[in-house]
């Protein structure tokens, strides 16, 4: 974490806003997207996924936009990927941080990457070989994703325990990061912090823990609070709310940029983060997708009388 800030907040949206969107978002553009958000702040953004083309076509560029994104200066910079061919494809790439998502909900992980939980954490263990065989000064950070952790919108409730089981085999296994992932915006801050307590005080002493909410029943900010309440320092959202899982009924967008900004920066906590700055970016997406919806309270409303964002305060 950089000494300007207190907390992480990381840009998802040019891989978990664009990837259910038909229209292909310019490879030009999406760099521009990059530069103006980290030129406003943003330290860490997952930039694209390495996956087939004929599955996510949003992703034929990768390669290009994982190297543009590197030659920003002090960007964090992440890609997601389903398997190791994925993984293989982004360390060539040369990615900072390579991020493997495993639904907690066996039916979802079937829905998404065709593989049971298990087989999913045996192609997992492929990767960790696949990290440790490079010069430890070229090792990728590894991160795991704990999808619906906290509830699936095929299956329905998760286990508290099942999420923990998961979370310890990925511990075991070698992993660098734990990214407790609401995929479908299904639970609420009880149970979030709950959750997110426990995942901390049982693993935070190992990996870095994140958090991955999505605003589906309007539960997103509140999610994050009881998450950062429960000790999670660290958090994904996307600008202006953008995003969806492909293989999730109902799924909705992500936890808005924006106004997760806003409220951490109320708390008193530092994002690192120019709030005018950002909120210009949202015409870079406007103009590229005029026919999306584009989400987010504190752009309506703007700044309340006498508002002074702490990470600018001297």
């Amino acid at each position: 974490m950089h000494s300007n800030m207190d907390v992480v907040c990381r840009e998802v949206g040019l891989r978990d806003g664009l990837q259910i969107i038909d229209t292909f978002f310019s490879t030009d553009e999406k760099i521009n997207w990059m530069r103006q958000e980290a030129a406003a702040g943003i330290s860490s953004i997952q930039a694209c996924s390495f996956v087939p083309p004929k599955l996510l076509p949003q992703f034929r560029d990768a390669e290009q936009v994982a190297a543009a994104a590197l030659e920003i200066d002090g960007l964090w910079v992440s890609a997601l990927v389903p398997n190791l061919k994925g993984a293989e494809n982004a360390a060539k790439a040369k990615v900072h941080e390579i991020g493997f998502v495993t639904s907690v909900s066996e039916s979802h992980n079937m829905a998404n990457v065709r593989k049971t939980t298990d087989q999913s954490l045996e192609e997992f263990k492929r990767i960790i070989e696949l990290r440790d065989s490079l010069p430890e000064g070229q090792r990728f950070k590894l991160s795991s994703g704990l999808s619906t952790a906290l509830g699936c919108t095929i299956e329905g409730r998760v286990s508290p325990k099942a999420v923990m089981a998961l979370a310890e085999k990925f511990v075991a296994a070698g992993t660098d990061e734990l990214v407790v992932a609401d995929t479908v915006g299904y639970s609420g801050p009880t149970e979030v912090k709950n959750l997110v307590s426990d995942v901390v005080s049982n693993f935070g002493g190992e990996v870095d823990v994140m958090a991955h909410f999505h605003d589906t029943r309007g539960l997103g900010l509140a999610n994050v609070f009881a998450a950062l309440e429960a000790g999670c320092r660290m958090f994904d959202a996307s600008l202006a709310g953008l995003g969806g899982c492909p293989y999730a009924p109902h799924a909705t967008g992500n936890v808005v940029m924006e106004d997760m900004i806003f409220m951490l920066e109320t708390a008193g906590l530092r994002t690192g983060v120019d709030l005018e700055k950002l909120v210009a970016v949202r015409e870079i997406v406007a103009r590229n997708l005029p026919n999306e919806p584009l989400h987010g309270m504190y752009v309506k409303a703007g700044p309340p009388k006498g508002f002074q964002q702490v990470s600018k305060l001297k």
